[in-house]
């Protein structure tokens, strides 16, 4: 019953993943979709190909949002985007990347980096679509892409922790400030899913099963399960949700201590 039919969505990052996923989930809902990589690959063809399948228009752009110059980078990614398609309603901010390494080696290089793309372009593209949105009347809807990092830390994780820590209090902040601008902000936190980025689930069984036990159902799934609650959360059966953190983890960050094994 929920539909994305009328609507037009430019998803950040989502040639792989959890972006992959939306944007695939946003198509069959019937949302016509901007898919955004860094670059055309077989990766985005077969995003492109599988959303035009579900008999939506389906477009790519490419742009790298961690480039040292954040305004110029967002502004290219906005004005390419929109170019693409002038319709556009619902920004998903999904681009981001791990670059840890431990916190007593970590440099500013590699921190300033993990919070241009994870946190300030998503900020900055955010402020790009509030102003064409205000100035043509447009009932925009943001959905911020988080982790269940933002809320539980791990110790070679302290600058991507803090990036996701961050995402959630801008969903919070911005949906304050573009509420009474008729813009609803919501956010979306995976748990573990199964994307390249943690291809390790299958390389270590072992610790993939010490997530398992810390997880109450059990599972580690693909990343599909983000795209039914990234739809609901920016179609109008939520349309007076703002500024909420939805976590898809399994009950992961519910669960303060799993039982021993026995």
């Amino acid at each position: 019953m929920i539909h994305l039919k009328s609507h037009a969505a430019l998803v950040t990052g989502s040639t792989k993943g959890v972006g992959r996923a939306i944007a695939q989930a946003f198509a069959q809902a019937g949302a016509d979709v901007v898919i955004h990589g860094r670059a055309m690959s077989d990766d985005a063809q077969s995003v492109l190909d599988r959303c035009r399948r579900a008999g939506v228009k389906a477009d790519f752009i490419d742009g790298d949002l961690s480039d040292a110059d954040t305004g110029t980078a967002v502004d290219r990614v906005f004005r390419t985007a929109l170019a693409v398609d002038p319709r556009l309603d619902i920004l998903v901010n999904n681009a981001g990347q791990y670059f840890d390494v431990p916190f007593l080696d970590m440099t500013v290089e590699r921190f300033e980096k993990t919070m241009r793309l994870n946190v300030a372009s998503a900020y900055f593209l955010t402020q790009r679509f509030a102003h064409h949105w205000v100035e043509h009347k447009t009932a925009g809807r943001v959905l911020m892409i988080g982790s269940i990092n933002g809320r539980l830390a791990e110790p070679v994780s302290t600058a991507y922790d803090t990036s996701k820590g961050a995402v959630e209090m801008m969903v919070k902040t911005l949906a304050v400030a573009l509420a009474p601008m008729n813009i609803r902000v919501n956010g979306l936190a995976p748990g573990l899913v199964r994307t390249p980025q943690t291809a390790w689930i299958d390389q270590r069984p072992e610790e993939a099963d010490w997530v398992r036990l810390h997880t109450p159902n059990g599972q580690v799934p693909d990343a599909d399960v983000c795209g039914p609650g990234a739809v609901y959360l920016v179609s109008d059966a939520a349309q007076h949700v703002h500024g909420q953190m939805l976590l898809i983890d399994g009950g992961m960050s519910a669960w303060q201590q799993p039982a021993r094994p026995s």
